[in-house]
Parts: C-alpha cells; sequence; structure tokens
C-alpha cells in the first residue's frame, strides 16, 4: 500500500477533477503491475496496472488508495473492470465519500467473490486525499496558504522591493508545491504589484511539457493590467470577480482568460467563500494560494486556510515594512485563528514552518 500511496502522490495537481489514485498489483509475491491515474484523469490507476499484469492478474491481489469507482462516467467502473480481470483480492486504504460511490465499489467486489480489505494505511491515503475530500464535503478546494517573510514577518520593504526575501532552495520548493496543485491564486494586488506568471519552473523540459497549474486571480473589479505575465499564452487563466464591467470581462476573455463571477462579502469585497465554491464546482481539489497580505488575512479568517506553509528568512525589515498579513480586527486574542504545527525544516538558509487547520 505504500508502494502505491507514492504511485498516487505523482499525480497530484495532474489529475483534477479526479482524485489522483495509486494501484499495486502482486502475485506469488511479486509485483506484477502498477500504475497511477494519468495525466488528465484518464485512464484510472487500476486500468493502467491491470494493463501491465495482463493474464496475470488472475488470482492476484490489487491495492488501491481509494475504493475503485463503480459508476459509469467517461470510463466503465473500476470495480467491474478488477471483477472481469480475475483478481482474487482487493485492498483499499480508504472508502470513496463521492456518493456515486460511497462503499459500493467494495459491496460490488464482494459480490463477485473477491475479498476485499478496507482501511490500510487510512490515515495516510485520507492525507493525500485532502483535496478530493474536501470538495466533496465542503464543496470548495483544500487551499495552501503560503507565506515567505522575514524573521518579523515583512514581506516587501517599505517601497515594495520584495525579490528576493527567501533563498533558492526555498524558491524551488515553492515551484515544487505549485506542482502538486491544481491551481495557483492571489489577489488582485499581487498581480498588480509583482506581474507574476504563477507557473512551475526550474524541474526542466520534460516537467515544463506535463500539465501546469491553473491560475487564478481573485479581482472584484478586474482592475489588473492587460499586458502583464499572465497573458502570455501559457496554462489557463482565470479571473474571479463580482462587478466588473461587461466590457473589461470581454477584454479579458478576448486575451483567453476564462471569467468567473461570483457575489459580493457583506463588506463590499469579493465573496472569497463564492470564489472557492465556484472553484470547486469548476473540478479544482487543491490550491496553492500566494497572498498577497489583504487575501492571506482574508482567507485565515473566513477559515478557509487547511495548511499554512511558512518559509521564514533569517533577516529582518522592521515595522516600516509590508507585514505578511493585512488586518485582521481582531478585538481579543482568544478570536486569533490557530493552527496546528505539523513539521519544521530548514531549506536552504530559510526555514519551513508548516501548519495545519
Amino acid at each position: 500500500m505504500d508502494a502505491a500511496l507514492a504511485l498516487a502522490a505523482r499525480g497530484l495537481g495532474r489529475v483534477w477533477p479526479n482524485p489522483a489514485v495509486g494501484c499495486v498489483i502482486v502475485r506469488d509475491g511479486r509485483v506484477i503491475g502498477r500504475g497511477r491515474t494519468a495525466d488528465g484523469g484518464r485512464p484510472h490507476a487500476e486500468v493502467v496496472a491491470l494493463g501491465q499484469a495482463g493474464a496475470a492478474a488472475r488470482g492476484a491481489t490489487a491495492y488501491v488508495t481509494l475504493e475503485p469507482c463503480s459508476h459509469h462516467g467517461q470510463t466503465p467502473p473500476c470495480a467491474d473492470t478488477l471483477i472481469a480481470a480475475g483478481v482474487a483480492r482487493v485492498v483499499v486504504a480508504m472508502r470513496d465519500p463521492d456518493i456515486r460511490v460511497d462503499g459500493t465499489g467494495l459491496s460490488r467486489l464482494r459480490a463477485a467473490g473477491i475479498a476485499v480489505t478496507a482501511g490500510v494505511r487510512e490515515a495516510a491515503g485520507r492525507e493525500l486525499q485532502q483535496g478530493f475530500l474536501t470538495r466533496v464535503a465542503a464543496g470548495r478546494p483544500m487551499v495552501t496558504l503560503k507565506l515567505a517573510c522575514t524573521l518579523d514577518g515583512r514581506i516587501a520593504t517599505a517601497a515594495g522591493e520584495s525579490r528576493w526575501i527567501t533563498g533558492p532552495e526555498a524558491r524551488a520548493h515553492v515551484h515544487a508545491q505549485r506542482a502538486r496543485h491544481d491551481a495557483v491564486m492571489v489577489g488582485a494586488g499581487t498581480a498588480r504589484q509583482d506581474d507574476p506568471r504563477l507557473t512551475v519552473r526550474g524541474f526542466g523540459p520534460a516537467h515544463a511539457a506535463g500539465p501546469q497549474p491553473v491560475r487564478v486571480v481573485l479581482s472584484r473589479k478586474l482592475d489588473l493590467p492587460r499586458d502583464g505575465a499572465l497573458f502570455d499564452g501559457g496554462p489557463p487563466v482565470w479571473l474571479v470577480h463580482a462587478d466588473a464591467p461587461p466590457a473589461t470581462v470581454d477584454a479579458f476573455a478576448a486575451k483567453g482568460a476564462e471569467t468567473v463571477r461570483v457575489g459580493t462579502a457583506p463588506g463590499g469585497g469579493l465573496d472569497i467563500t463564492a470564489a472557492l465554491a465556484a472553484l470547486g464546482g469548476a473540478g479544482l481539489t487543491r490550491v496553492y494560494c500566494e497572498g498577497g497580505g489583504t487575501l492571506a488575512a482574508e482567507m485565515l479568517s473566513a477559515g478557509l486556510v487547511d495548511r499554512l506553509d511558512c518559509y521564514t528568512a533569517g533577516a529582518a525589515i522592521g515595522a516600516e515594512g509590508r507585514p505578511a498579513l493585512a488586518a485582521l480586527g481582531l478585538a481579543r486574542l482568544a478570536d486569533a485563528p490557530r493552527l496546528r504545527l505539523v513539521e519544521t525544516r530548514a531549506i536552504g538558509g530559510d526555514v519551513l514552518h508548516r501548519w495545519r487547520a
């Protein structure tokens, strides 16, 4: 199962709207087939692994990180494919909570006389599937908030200089995290100030030719530069707005951007809860939010951050620098968002603190 989980992890950020699944088929103590859900979501992991195993799959054991699907979509149900292949046993990490499956895949296998064992390495399976599970349960993608700041919590000088707060190793690590998410998201201020590309870079031409994350910008009025690096003909750009003028929407659509309209929040800004629901409805399961400070504060205040990755550099800018978070409007310390620390490690000359909600 550990091998199947490792295979599944290779699909993170590459298979949405499907979950990233891994499958290993074993017979007589020997691996005869292995696979993960292919880029784009098809074919499924079980189909890939069974294709490698061929006729030897009859009587074998299949280890799958998520309950095999039991519904007809673009492809036949994987539960039926396993039955037709003649496997003797199926071991799964976790049940699929999707209402189209939710135990029916396991029931179908058992009804065909196949031995089923569920819950093997379930905690690891759930961690791997957090994005998929969040979309099923909450209707929105999992959100990782990334901050890169100095020891005193600053992300730029008073003049706006921010390149580079952290070192090259930390920046490479950020690109690796982008690659494991379906989308990279920023607010309008970051899009205007930094003119970011929001692509995955630095891993060679082989990776560059593969899937790139969707680039998402939240901007109430779409007051963004139309000649920026985002509109370079590269990966898809989704612009989420609330009340942008129709002519502005049309202008960005003409540049190839997908525009998504949502409502406004009670305070008058863009409704970020509705924005994330729209992204989930479009199939995204994992979103990497790179700020800036206003969006980061709004996400934390709304309880929409599932994981926080904070890269801290050994430098100080002082009170005149720009803070990593905008005002939260807290009256009491008890109201401060609280997260639990799950990992600390050095990356080059910087430190990564990883927190979970």
